[in-house]
């Protein structure tokens, strides 16, 4: 009878033990080093050390153990080719069945002396040969393959290559992970992007219920998703985490005090600041209550119960916050279908990317500043401490709401937001009439310049007495006449934020 062998070597030992006793309690033998074979005798295996094997003990402080041509002429020899039995043969070396092997997670703690080699390299060998060699790379693999060695006595080809895909997907990430960290201190755009993602979340369906939709995690890493609690609700759609995303980002965006967002199609449809959270709701969402309807809300502060009551009556799809009262997350659950996610701070990621035919666009992240003292003041008059609360913060909501944007302020409440218009004066029109009134005294922010005066006319008919934009048209003239006829006080950045 044939003898299976087995080489164990791993960084996560989770469950290594009790697959281990389960291949030698099918007759397997057992080759492992360094730390796996410390924990397998430990435990009371039977085995083999890889220097048993090799006649060859570890050296280089354990950076050669396995790059030995006993181990590696046991996983490649491909077992169908004469010729290869016959090196086999002619060497002593014995073929190896099975390889089990995962790799430092770099990415947590990288250094030179940590970037494995032998790892790899057995992983890659047993993934090329998978023909002949089950190679296993997920913990979670363990009972299954178990399960199938014991039923049928080997792995299935259809088995084998499943758990090759997942071993080159591995070492992949691990390759990845290590490029990253030699691009730390390289431009802000590398040579070369090293992208592995791991599908973590399968949703209800992508943008439209025909598409099929899922969630991916760059390998090794994590995100405010991972960490979020889902307190209720049914399963999510793409959209819901694409407009959650949005909201979550945005309500961090708004300074220190309470704020509250309203998300509908990526853009704002509400966004205010107040003394207290529940305040900051009822805000965003009278900014424009038909817009509401259906959409994403998210608090930078614990909601309330009096918060609570105000969503509950308003159809919602998603409620994100960092905490809940008690009695506000008991009132929301009982909307069977409201998402209720308690979630940290999110990170804003270094690079942005975007699908374009036979690749990517990939850009630099669009961080949003508020520098007073590197903005200037074109107009005769200077805003009023007032007006400068409501320019900063309509500055910080323009940036995230679609281009081309004007936003119209009053009191830290965005009374009117024309989104994603292809020209500046629609999208001005749009802003004025959802403001109705609501925007005199208050301020005006355009994500870029105000290419003529006309573009100005509608914060003037709005009422907004201040205006904030990046300036560097070729008619800033006449549009700073525009604003001193008015009497507006204007700013200009010097930074434009278009967001398609």
């Amino acid at each position: 009878m044939t003898t299976h062998r087995a080489l164990l070597s791993v960084y996560d030992k989770a469950g290594i033990v009790e697959f281990a006793k389960g291949l030698v309690a099918l007759g397997w033998e057992v080759v492992s080093s360094g730390g796996t074979a410390q924990s397998l005798a430990q435990a009371g295996v039977a085995v083999i050390e890889v220097a048993e094997i090799t006649g060859a003990p570890e050296m280089l402080g354990g950076r050669v153990k396995t790059l030995h041509p006993v181990i590696h002429g046991g996983i490649l020899a491909d077992r169908s080719k004469p010729e290869h039995l016959a090196d086999l043969e002619k060497r002593g070396i014995a073929p190896i069945d099975l390889v089990v092997g995962n790799l430092y997670p770099f990415s947590s703690d990288p250094s030179i002396e940590l970037i494995d080699i032998g790892g790899p390299t057995m992983v890659r060998a047993a993934a090329k040969n998978h023909a002949h060699v089950g190679i296993v790379v997920n913990p979670e693999e363990y009972p299954v393959v178990l399960n199938e060695l014991q039923a049928e006595g080997e792995l299935s080809a259809a088995t084998r290559r499943r758990l090759a895909r997942d071993a080159f997907a591995h070492t992949a990430a691990y390759d990845a992970a290590i490029v990253g960290w030699f691009d730390e201190d390289a431009d802000p755009l590398p040579p070369s992007l090293h992208l592995a993602l791991d599908r973590v979340q399968d949703l209800r369906y992508g943008e439209n219920p025909h598409q099929v939709g899922a969630r991916y995690r760059l390998a090794g890493q994590s995100g405010w998703w991972d960490e979020a609690i889902t307190h209720g609700g049914k399963a999510m759609s793409y959209l819901n985490l694409f407009d959650t995303e949005a909201a979550w980002r945005l309500v961090h965006c708004l300074g220190d005090g309470p704020a509250a967002v309203i998300i509908k199609h990526a853009n704002p449809c509400g966004a205010a600041v107040a003394d207290d959270i529940t305040a900051a709701y009822l805000a965003a969402h009278a900014g424009d209550p038909v817009s509401a309807f259906g959409g994403i809300v998210a608090a930078n502060r614990p909601v309330t119960l009096a918060m609570a009551q105000a969503v509950s009556e308003v159809f919602t799809e998603v409620v994100v916050a960092p905490g809940f009262e008690p009695e506000a997350l008991l009132l929301l659950k009982e909307k069977k279908n409201l998402r209720i996610l308690e979630a940290p701070a999110p990170q804003w990621p270094d690079l942005e990317v975007r699908n374009i035919d036979g690749g990517l666009l990939v850009q630099t992240a669009d961080a949003v500043t508020v520098d007073r003292d590197g903005w200037s003041v074109a107009t005769e008059r200077e805003p009023t401490a007032a007006e400068w609360e409501d320019l900063v913060f309509a500055w910080r909501v323009a940036a995230r709401v679609s281009s081309n944007t004007i936003v119209l302020v009053k009191d830290g409440q965005a009374v009117g937001i024309g989104a994603g218009q292809q020209n500046r004066r629609d999208a001005g029109r749009i802003a004025t009439d959802k403001a109705a009134g609501r925007a005199v005294g208050g301020a005006c922010a355009s994500d870029a310049f105000f290419p003529f005066r006309d573009g100005l006319d509608a914060a003037i008919e709005a009422g907004a007495t201040a205006v904030i934009q990046p300036g560097g048209s070729v008619r800033d003239d006449e549009v700073i006449a525009a604003a001193n006829e008015a009497g507006m006080a204007m700013v200009f950045t010097g930074q434009r934020h278009f967001r398609h």
